[in-house]
C-alpha cells in the first residue's frame, strides 16, 4: 500500500501543472538546497577546529550542547514558516478498502523524510566523525549524534501541532511568535536557564545511553497527537459540515456608482471581507504603512532618496501589489463558472484596476502623516502613487494573464507560498526596481525634482493610455483563458 502511495503522488506531482509551469522556481529551490548543504557541511568539518582554536581549554562537544537550544528554537520558527503540512489528496481512497490508520501513518512517515530533517545530518555527521578521530568515546558520539536526530523529529512533529492549531486563527504566525519569544526571554534574562538544563540533559544521556530511551518516548508522544490531530479528519462530510454563525450582511449599494464593473466589484469586496487569506492580507497593509518608520528617521538613509522611492512604491502600492500579484487566481476556485457566463472580460479586469487605483489613493492619504519628516517625503509618495496607478497596475495586470496556480482562500496569507510561481518572482522586478531607475537617472544628472517629474510623467502616460492598455492585455487574457481554466482545475 505504501508503494501505491508513492506512486500516485509521484504521477499528480510530475503530471500538475504546478510542475509544469514552475520549472524555473524547481530549479532554484534545488540551488537553495545544494547551497545551505554545502553550508551545514562547512559547519560539520569546521565546528571542532574553530571551537579548539579560539577557546583550548573547553570541550567543543560541551559547547556545542550548550547551543543546541538556540539551534532547535532557529529550527522550530524556520520550519514553521517554511515547511509545509504533510497533505495527501485523500478523498478517492475513502471509497476504497483502504485503512485510514494506514493513510494517517504514510502521511506523518512521510514527514519524516522532508529535508528540514535531513539538513543538520550534513553538519551532524561530519562533526561526529571528527569526534570519534580525535578519540572521542565513539558509543559516546553515536548516541549523540542519535540524540540530535531525535530532538530534530520532535521539533517536526511539535511544528506540526503548533501549526496545526494556530492555521485556525486569524494572525497565525502569532502563537509561534509568542511561544518562541517566550522561551528566548525566560532563558535571555535567566529566568529559566533553557539552554543549561538541556545542555546538562544531552551530556547525561551521553554518558548514560538508557536514557535516550526518554527523548525517544516523547517523540512517540507527539506522534501519537499528531496522529489523534489527523485521524478524525480523514472523512468527507466533516469538511461538509457547515458552521453555525450568524448571518452577516455588507451593504455595498455605493459601488453602483460605477457603472458596468460594479457587479465585479461587489464580487471582490466580498471575497476579500469572506475568506481568509485575502481576508488576512489587509492586516499586511498596516504593516507596509509603517514601513517607512523603519527609514524616514534613520540618519543613514536620509542622503539616499533613490531609497526613499523604494519605500515610497511599497508604502502606497502594498495592497496594489499584494491583491494584484494573483489575479486572476483569487477568483481560481469559481473560474470556470465566471468565465462561462456572459460577460466581457475588460469589465472584469477593469473592476481589478478600479480596486487596485482606490487602494493607491486610500494609502497615499494615510501615508500624509509622513510629511513630519520633511516636504519631500510628501512629493514622493505622490510620485510614487501617480506610478503604481499607471504604470504598476497595468504591469500586475499583464503578469497576472502567466498565473496558472489556484489559490485556497481558507488559507492564512502570512508566508504563505500557495500560488506563488515564477511569476510573481519575475515581475518584482520592474514593481519596485524599475522606479528607482527611472528616478535615479534624472536625479543623477539634473535634480530631486527632474527624478520626481520623471515618475509622474512615465504614470501620466500611463493613466492616459489606459484604455489602449487593457485592451491588449485583455487579449492576452482571453488567449491564456482556457489554459488558466485547466491549470485552475488542478491540485498545486
Amino acid at each position: 500500500m505504501i508503494k501505491h502511495f508513492i506512486n500516485f503522488e509521484w504521477k499528480q506531482f510530475f503530471r500538475s501543472s504546478y510542475w509544469q509551469k514552475s520549472i524555473a522556481i524547481n530549479i532554484l529551490m534545488v540551488f537553495l538546497a545544494l547551497y545551505f548543504i554545502l553550508v551545514f557541511l562547512a559547519l560539520g568539518f569546521g565546528l571542532y577546529p574553530i571551537l579548539k582554536k579560539q577557546f583550548p581549554e573547553s570541550d567543543p562537544l560541551i559547547m556545542v550542547n550548550g547551543f543546541l537550544f538556540y539551534w532547535f528554537l532557529g529550527d522550530l520558527v524556520m520550519r514553521f514558516f517554511l515547511q509545509k503540512l504533510p497533505v495527501m489528496n485523500i478523498k478517492p481512497l475513502l471509497i476504497l478498502p483502504v485503512k485510514r490508520s494506514k493513510i494517517v501513518h504514510y502521511v506523518l512517515g512521510k514527514s519524516m523524510i522532508s529535508f528540514f530533517n535531513f539538513l543538520p545530518l550534513f553538519a551532524v555527521i561530519p562533526f561526529g566523525t571528527i569526534l570519534i578521530s580525535e578519540d572521542y568515546n565513539t558509543t559516546t558520539v553515536l548516541i549523540w549524534m542519535l540524540l540530535v536526530v531525535v530532538f530534530t523529529l520532535t521539533v517536526n512533529f511539535l511544528n506540526f501541532i503548533i501549526e496545526s492549531k494556530s492555521a485556525e486563527t486569524e494572525l497565525s504566525f502569532l502563537p509561534i511568535i509568542a511561544i518562541t519569544s517566550g522561551l528566548f526571554a525566560l532563558n535571555y534574562f535567566e529566568i529559566v536557564s533553557i539552554s543549561g538544563l538541556l545542555a546538562s540533559a544531552v551530556n547525561a544521556i551521553t554518558e548514560n545511553p538508557v536514557l535516550i530511551l526518554i527523548p525517544i518516548a516523547f517523540l512517540g508522544i507527539l506522534y501519537f497527537v499528531n496522529y489523534s490531530i489527523l485521524r478524525p479528519k480523514l472523512y468527507v462530510d466533516g469538511s461538509l459540515k457547515a458552521k453555525a454563525q450568524i448571518a452577516t450582511t455588507s451593504d455595498l449599494t455605493w459601488t453602483r456608482r460605477f457603472g458596468d464593473i460594479a457587479p465585479f466589484l461587489q464580487l471582490d469586496l466580498k471575497l476579500i471581507w469572506r475568506n481568509k487569506r485575502p481576508r488576512s492580507s489587509v492586516f499586511i497593509v498596516v504593516i507596509g504603512l509603517l514601513y517607512g518608520l523603519a527609514f524616514y528617521p534613520n540618519p543613514m538613509y536620509q542622503n539616499m532618496p533613490p531609497m526613499f522611492i523604494f519605500v515610497g512604491i511599497f508604502v502606497t502600492g502594498i495592497f496594489m501589489i499584494n491583491f494584484g500579484q494573483f489575479i486572476p487566481a483569487w477568483d481560481s476556485g469559481y473560474y470556470k463558472l465566471l468565465m462561462s457566463q456572459n460577460i466581457k472580460y475588460k469589465q472584469y479586469l477593469n473592476s481589478k484596476f478600479s480596486l487596485m487605483l482606490m487602494s493607491a489613493i486610500l494609502m497615499f492619504i494615510l501615508s500624509i502623516p509622513y510629511v513630519y519628516f520633511g516636504w519631500k517625503i510628501l512629493v514622493i509618495h505622490f510620485a510614487a502613487m501617480i506610478y503604481n496607478i499607471g504604470v504598476n497596475s497595468h504591469v500586475l495586470l499583464f503578469g497576472g494573464s502567466f498565473n496558472r496556480k489556484k489559490i485556497d482562500l481558507t488559507q492564512r496569507a502570512a508566508f504563505n507560498y500557495q500560488g506563488t510561481g515564477a511569476v510573481q518572482w519575475i515581475i518584482g522586478f520592474p514593481l519596485l526596481l524599475f522606479p528607482i531607475l527611472f528616478f535615479y537617472l534624472p536625479y543623477k544628472f539634473i535634480g530631486f525634482e527632474a527624478g520626481i517629474a520623471t515618475l509622474i510623467i512615465l504614470g501620466g502616460i500611463g493613466i492616459v493610455l489606459h484604455q489602449k492598455l487593457m485592451n491588449g492585455i485583455t487579449k492576452r487574457y482571453l488567449k491564456s483563458k482556457h489554459k488558466m481554466i485547466s491549470a485552475f482545475d488542478q491540485s498545486n
